[in-house]
């Protein structure tokens, strides 16, 4: 090997640990999802459900605001819409408290609940970053029966949400 490529390999990794150190960093592709009840997402995570990428990346379901699939309008994700899988449906009561795990945590501005297509529950975020674990405490009314829950989280600063839908009999 000549000098001068020895020299350029040299500084090469001489520099190289400067770049890692002073690139800036991109966001991570994690955000945030329903783990209890367990939602669609969740199921796939454990393997209750065999399913495609999602099983991998659960926090990752994101799409704009205002979807009502539980994919979030990712094609990626898209058996998380095929209410034919076999989801483990949950036995809930009229009143039943959701966990949100996050795993990277953005400005909020809503969480938001619905059952049915119609908005049953929305809490308020204040633009504040939340903590790695959110719950929600949702009454259901007189919603009864066999029900696809979609849960929404609206971020603050971006038009985009992240979505997870929880299969529940509520008033079992």
């Amino acid at each position: 090997m000549n000098k001068k490529r020895r020299l350029a390999l040299a500084i090469g990794a001489g520099i190289a640990p400067l770049l890692v150190v002073t690139m800036p960093v991109t966001p991570a592709g994690a955000h945030g999802y329903v783990s209890s009840p367990p939602s669609r997402q969740a199921q796939c995570a454990a393997g209750t459900i065999d399913c495609g990428p999602i099983k991998w990346e659960p926090q990752s379901v994101e799409g704009p605001k205002g979807l009502t699939g539980c994919s979030g309008g990712n094609s990626r994700f898209a058996e998380l819409d095929d209410d034919s899988k076999g989801w483990k449906v949950t036995p809930i009561g009229h009143t039943q408290t959701f966990t949100w795990r996050l795993t990277a945590r953005h400005a909020t501005s809503t969480w938001q609940y619905f059952a049915g297509g119609k908005k049953v529950a929305e809490f308020g975020g204040g633009g504040a970053q939340p903590p790695e674990t959110v719950t929600h405490t949702v009454n259901f009314g007189s919603v009864t029966g066999r029900q696809k829950i979609l849960a929404v989280w609206n971020i603050a600063d971006t038009a985009n949400a992240f979505y997870a839908c929880i299969d529940v009999t509520i008033g079992s």
